[in-house]
C-alpha cells in the first residue's frame, strides 16, 4: 500500500516516522522549506515511547506528484484545507482512500464535494506533539492514537487493509464502526476546552481556582446538547470523563487554540466553534455561552487582521 502523508509537521511527521520505522511505503507531501529541512537533517522524533531518526525520508512537492496513492493521510488545520486539497488532488485515483484527521465535521463535506464521498473515511488523532524551531517533532505525552473507520459504519476491505498497514508500527491504531459518533464527541470536548480556556485565558486549573468551573461545565452541556440535537449525544462515560477533566484542581490542561491566541497565530474559530454554534437548535436570542466564546474568538481574529495590516503598511 502506497501511503501519502500530507505534511511532515507534528502530526504527520510523528505517525509517518513510526510507519517508516515499520518499513511501510510512505511519502511526505511537503512545501519547499520543509523539503530543504528534511534533506538537511532528516526526520527526527523525540518521544518517551522511543525516538526516531529517518535520515532521508521520502518526500515530494505537489508539482512533482507522479500518480495516485492508495491512502492519503491529511492532518492540516481546517483553515488550510482548501489549498491542501489542491496540493494532493493529483494523488487521488479511482481507488484512493482519503483519511483526514481534522477537528469538527465540516471537512468531511468539503473532501466529499471535492473528491467524492466514496473516497473519504473518518479519522481522529489523539496526540500532543509540536514541531520545534529546528523541525524536530516533539511528542509531549504518552498518547499516540489513530482511530479510523467508514463514515457509514461498516467494516470494509479497505479498513482491513489499513489496519494491516498500521499493525506493528509504534502507535495505537484502532479501527472503529462508530467513527462519526467519536468525531462528534471529540468535537464537543475540544470546543469546550478551546472555548473556555481561550475565553478565560487560563489553564483548566486556573479556571477552577477562580471559582469558574461551573462555566466550563455549562459550556460542555451546551455543546453536548447541540451534538444530541444532531443525533450524536455524547455517551455517558465520555461526558463523565469530560466533567472530571474540566473541574480538576491544579490541572495544567489547556487547548492548542489558547496557545495559538497567545502567540498571535491563526485559529480554527469558525471550524471548531462557529460551525458547532450554527447547528444549535433554538432561538438566536436564547442565552448562549458558546455564542460569547465565538464572539470572543472572532474579535481576536479581527484584531489580529487589523494589526497585521498595520504592520504591513508601516514597512
Amino acid at each position: 500500500m502506497r501511503i501519502l502523508i500530507v505534511g511532515a509537521g507534528a502530526l504527520g511527521g510523528y505517525f509517518g516516522a513510526r510507519l517508516l520505522q515499520a518499513d511501510r511505503d510512505v511519502t511526505f507531501l511537503v512545501r519547499p522549506r520543509r523539503a530543504a529541512q528534511l534533506a538537511k537533517t532528516g526526520l527526527v522524533v523525540r518521544s518517551k515511547l522511543g525516538d526516531a531518526h529517518i535520515p532521508s525520508p521520502p518526500h515530494v512537492l505537489a508539482e512533482n506528484i507522479s500518480g495516485p496513492y492508495d491512502l492519503i493521510l491529511v492532518g492540516c488545520k481546517a483553515y488550510d484545507l482548501v489549498p491542501t486539497m489542491e496540493s494532493f488532488a493529483s494523488a487521488v485515483g479511482p481507488g484512493t482512500a482519503i483519511l483526514p484527521f481534522l477537528n469538527g465535521m465540516k471537512h468531511l463535506d468539503s473532501l466529499s464535494e471535492r473528491f467524492g464521498a466514496q473516497h473519504v473515511l473518518g479519522g481522529l488523532a489523539m496526540i500532543s506533539a509540536s514541531l520545534d524551531d529546528d523541525g524536530i517533532v516533539l511528542h509531549l505525552n504518552e498518547t499516540h492514537v489513530l482511530a479510523y473507520g467508514e463514515i457509514g459504519g461498516a467494516r470494509s476491505p479497505r479498513i482491513d487493509a489499513i489496519s494491516a498497514m498500521f499493525a506493528g508500527a509504534n502507535f495505537d491504531a484502532r479501527a472503529t464502526n462508530t467513527i462519526v459518533q467519536e468525531l462528534w464527541e471529540k468535537w464537543v470536548f475540544i470546543a469546550t476546552l478551546g472555548g473556555i480556556t481561550s475565553l478565560m485565558r487560563g489553564l483548566v486549573g486556573d479556571i477552577e481556582r477562580a471559582g469558574a468551573a461551573d462555566l466550563a461545565l455549562a459550556l460542555l452541556d451546551e455543546c453536548s446538547a447541540i451534538a444530541a440535537s444532531q443525533g450524536y449525544a455524547p455517551r455517558a462515560t465520555v461526558l463523565e470523563r469530560g466533567r472530571k477533566l474540566f473541574t480538576a484542581p491544579g490541572s495544567t490542561l489547556t487547548a492548542s487554540m489558547m496557545k495559538d491566541i497567545e502567540r498571535g497565530a491563526p485559529i480554527e474559530a469558525d471550524h471548531i466553534v462557529g460551525d458547532l454554534l450554527a447547528r444549535r437548535v433554538g432561538s438566536a436570542n436564547e442565552p448562549s455561552l458558546l455564542r460569547i466564546v465565538y464572539a470572543h474568538l472572532k474579535a481576536y481574529e479581527a484584531r489580529r487582521e487589523r494589526e497585521m495590516k498595520s504592520t504591513a503598511s508601516n514597512r
